[in-house]
Order: structure tokens, then C-alpha cells, then sequence
């Protein structure tokens, strides 16, 4: 054993340990939390605006402070982007987060120097938590690689700008330095397709022990791997290949894909970071869902998201979620994020400690009939019909058809399988079923011939990655929207051709 893996081991231990004293005090934790964030609060804008020093208390934190999205936020965003000093958090954000919003455009998330650390510090813990579970640590010394956005930042208003991987990426510690893959060059590539060329070419010799990315760009990488290589497996290209690291979407749906394409199966790592904080990462490898990270900066604030969309609906904090009932996900941070909503549903799989997993996007659902399907139960459904069939799937979205030239109103799927099942027709039937009896709602819709069952239309392969290209979307942290309330996304993939038999 190396020195390095050495000294990941006993620092796992150390972390462990210290990790267990908020894990142990959650509530305790979460209240030390929301005292700092109000008494830093009072010294800015936004805090004397909202009358910070009359705030004892969350209730009266409640009254002051509402609810808002990036656009409620924007006008004190403006203001730190004209040169403000100390208007949502002290003195002026490091860096501005850029990322892409469905209503807003281009959205600016300020990092602090009080959040930047737990950002790097969560990523961190995750793996170290894995050595704690595993009891090995040999991947610290072979090469790791994170795709991930470019680490070239623009100054924009005195403030350095860019995408959230591209801003880790000049956090990584010294002593990783040699291990990280790709080169520098290769990384400050914008074009994904170029850049995964390149990294293709970059690492196909090396060692990788580590490998970390959002699960279909991982699948892109991995099968320019194969078809460079020539070889049948990325474990054959990778034999010491011992872990990924994956995060942005549930990792399931592409399971059986990944298996494919590695060869066997694999250590998975999930996480759920995000350009305002590092919210969960998995701290046990034989269950899916995520530690909720409590002592990260964050005071975290919930909606039951049945209710979300009610003129005034109520704001619980951690001490009062129940299992099993999806929340809107509410942030008040160390960036000065105030009473903001995230957008996320999450849902809790365990109080003790706090496990949750994300069920999905407020605004995306399919609910053209008032039956609110939700992402967590689409996935859920089709990796049980994954289990079933001899099939494997790329990626896919859903949208409504509300107007269908003959019979009955239905949901389609648009699907890209990377292996299609035989009985195309006994899949879709079978994955119906299970969406039937996950979701009461739309089930009474079936039953009352208000909807048929849902249609499968198979995407040509390629054609999720074709449309992300044409929205100017490929690569980073960019994902397509698994459901939709309209037929945008859908129209889109008619429209290119990018469907089969279309």
C-alpha cells in the first residue's frame, strides 16, 4: 500500500468520526446554523431590508422572508454585478456561478469565501466516506479523471465567472495535481465533442483509478473509449478502474448501460451538488439514496410540493419533514442565498439520520391531465421494467399529447435504447403498469379512458445527444429535462429527425 493510500485510510477515519458529531445533532446542527447565517445576515442589504435584527427566531424569520426564485433574487444580484459591497452576504462574492435557467437565461449564483469550502469539502468527504466503507483506498494513487466544464473563468464586473466544475477545478489539492486527467490544455477546450476526443486520446494509456461525471456524458466517454481501443469492455482498457463519482441526475435509469459497458459491476459513488451548494452524497453503497449534509453553510427550509403552488403554502423546517412525502427543496446559505427555492423535490428516505433522494423538478412534471407525474416515479417505473426485460436505455424524456389525431389523449416516452427490447409493445404495456401503481392519479385516469397507456417512440441513437447539441447543450452539467408539461422538447426531436420511423 502506497503513502497516499495510507493516508486516505486514517483520514477517512479522522473525517468519519468528526462527521458523526452533526450526524448525531441534526437539529442541533441545523439551528447553529440558521443563528451564524442571521448574524452575518444583519451586516448586509438584503438583511437590513428584511429587517434582519428583529429576527429571533425562524418564525420570525418566516414572516420577513419570503420564498423567492433566481428572478426574486436578480435586483440584489444587480447590484453586487454593479460593484455593491455586502448586499446579500459580506463583503462581495469570489465568484459568479454560471449556469443556464429554463426561465431566467443565463443565471448568476454567487460563490462566497465563507461557501466556496463546502463545496470542495463535501466533495472531498464523499470519498472519503467511500474509503471509509470499503477499507481501501488504492484509487488515490492512480490517475482520476472529472469531466467537467472549462476551468477558464472571465472577470466580469471585478468578479471571476464561469461554469461551478470549471471553478473547482482550481481547488484541487497539490498532491492530486499529478493524478488529474485531462491536461490543463485539454480541459479549457469548449466544444464537448472536440474535448472528449481529446480526453479519449489523453487517457486511453493511463492508469484510471477514479473516474467522475454526470452518467451520460460517462457513457459517451466510456464508448469513444471502446471504439478507439478496439476492446470489448473499459475495464480492459482500465483494469484498475475502482470507482465513479456521478451526480446531476439518478443514476439508476443508466445502470445496466454503464454494466455494459464496463464490464461488470462498479463501486457507484452519487452525489447531489449543484452551482448553490453541495446539499447530499451516498454514505452507503448498498442503498440509493443520499446523506443530508447538515453542517455545510446551508439552513434548509421544505414545501410539500403538493402544496407548493398555493397562494400561501407553509414553510416547515427540518424538525417537522415526514418520510416518504416529496418537498420543495428551500436554501438559505453562505452566499447569501435567502429563503431561495431551488427548484429540486427531494423526499425523505430515513430521519435518522436524514436520507433523502431527489424525486425531481417542481416545474417539471407531466400533469396535462391533472395527474403530476413526477421524475422519481418515471424513473422508478421504468428501472422496474428495466428488470424485466433484456433491454438497456441511453436516455429519454416524456411530454403530454394532448391532441392526438385518432383516439385517446396518452403520455409519450421518447426513448433512445442503447439495446431495445425484443417485444417492444409487452415493454411499453409493462411500464405503464408500473407507472399505474406509483401514481394513483394518473392509474384513475387509465381506468376512466381518460388517457390511453403510454406510447414509446424510439430515438435514433445519437439523437438526445444531436438535440442538446442543437440547443447549444452538449456537455458540462447540461441534462435534458426528463418531463415536460408541453410538447417543446418533443417538437424539437420531430422536427430534426431525430427519431426512428419519424
Amino acid at each position: 500500500m502506497g503513502f497516499k493510500s495510507t493516508a486516505a485510510k486514517i483520514l477517512s477515519e479522522i473525517n468519519f468520526k468528526k462527521e458523526q458529531k452533526w450526524i448525531h445533532h441534526p437539529l442541533e446542527t441545523q439551528q447553529m446554523i440558521f443563528q451564524h447565517l442571521i448574524h452575518i445576515g444583519r451586516q448586509t442589504k438584503f438583511g437590513k431590508d428584511h429587517d434582519f435584527k428583529a429576527i429571533k427566531n425562524y418564525e420570525d424569520f418566516k414572516k420577513r422572508v419570503p420564498v423567492r426564485d433566481y428572478e426574486g433574487l436578480k435586483p440584489y444580484i444587480e447590484k453586487i454585478q454593479s460593484g455593491e459591497n455586502d448586499v446579500l452576504w459580506k463583503g462581495k462574492p469570489v465568484y459568479f456561478a454560471k449556469t443556464s435557467g429554463t426561465t431566467s437565461g443565463t443565471k448568476y449564483i454567487p460563490i462566497t469565501k465563507d461557501s466556496i469550502p463546502t463545496h470542495i469539502r463535501s466533495a472531498r468527504n464523499a470519498l472519503l466516506d467511500y474509503i471509509h466503507q470499503k477499507g481501501k483506498a488504492d484509487f488515490v494513487s492512480g490517475k482520476m479523471i472529472f469531466l467537467q466544464g472549462s476551468p477558464v473563468l472571465e472577470l466580469e464586473n471585478g468578479i471571476k465567472t464561469g461554469r461551478l466544475s470549471g471553478i473547482v477545478a482550481h481547488f484541487v489539492p497539490k498532491y492530486l495535481q499529478k493524478n488529474r486527467m485531462p491536461s490543463w490544455e485539454t480541459n479549457c477546450i469548449e466544444d464537448w465533442e472536440t474535448k472528449v476526443d481529446k480526453i479519449v486520446q489523453e487517457t486511453m494509456k493511463e492508469d484510471m483509478t477514479l473516474i467522475s461525471g454526470i452518467p451520460p456524458w460517462l457513457i459517451m466517454y466510456f464508448e469513444k473509449l471502446i471504439e478507439k481501443s478496439g476492446k470489448r469492455y473499459i475495464k480492459e482498457i482500465f483494469p484498475n478502474l475502482q470507482l465513479l463519482v456521478t451526480g446531476g441526475v439518478n443514476y439508476n435509469p443508466y445502470r445496466k448501460k454503464m454494466i455494459e459497458l464496463i464490464g461488470e459491476d462498479f463501486d457507484v459513488v452519487q452525489t447531489y451538488p449543484a452551482s448553490e451548494g453541495f446539499f447530499a452524497y451516498q454514505d452507503d453503497l448498498n442503498s440509493d439514496d443520499l446523506l443530508l449534509l447538515l453542517d455545510n453553510g446551508i439552513f434548509y427550509e421544505f414545501i410539500a410540493a403538493d402544496a407548493f403552488f398555493e397562494e400561501n403554502p407553509q414553510r416547515i423546517e427540518l424538525s417537522e419533514v415526514e418520510m416518504d412525502k416529496d418537498y420543495v427543496l428551500i436554501l438559505n446559505t453562505t452566499a447569501g442565498l435567502w429563503g431561495y427555492n431551488l427548484g429540486d423535490t427531494v423526499r425523505f428516505t430515513s430521519l435518522n439520520p436524514y436520507r433523502i433522494l431527489v424525486s425531481g423538478r417542481i416545474k417539471h412534471f407531466t400533469s396535462a391531465f391533472g395527474e403530476h407525474v413526477i421524475a422519481h416515479e418515471v424513473e422508478q417505473a421504468l428501472q422496474r421494467t428495466l428488470e424485466q426485460f433484456p433491454a438497456k436505455v441511453s436516455e429519454f424524456t416524456i411530454a403530454p399529447q394532448v391532441n392526438p389525431k385518432t383516439g385517446l389523449p396518452y403520455h409519450e416516452w421518447l426513448i433512445e435504447f442503447a439495446e431495445t427490447p425484443k417485444d417492444l409493445e409487452a415493454f411499453s404495456s409493462e411500464l405503464d403498469k408500473h407507472l399505474r401503481k406509483l401514481n394513483s392519479y394518473y392509474d384513475d385516469l387509465i381506468s376512466g379512458n381518460i388517457l390511453r397507456p403510454l406510447i414509446i417512440t424510439c430515438v435514433k441513437s445519437g439523437g438526445f445527444n444531436d438535440y442538446m447539441k442543437s440547443q447549444g447543450k452538449l456537455g458540462g452539467q447540461n441534462k435534458t429535462a426528463r418531463l415536460s408539461n408541453d410538447r417543446k422538447i418533443v417538437d424539437k426531436f420531430y422536427d430534426f429527425g431525430l427519431l426512428i420511423n419519424s
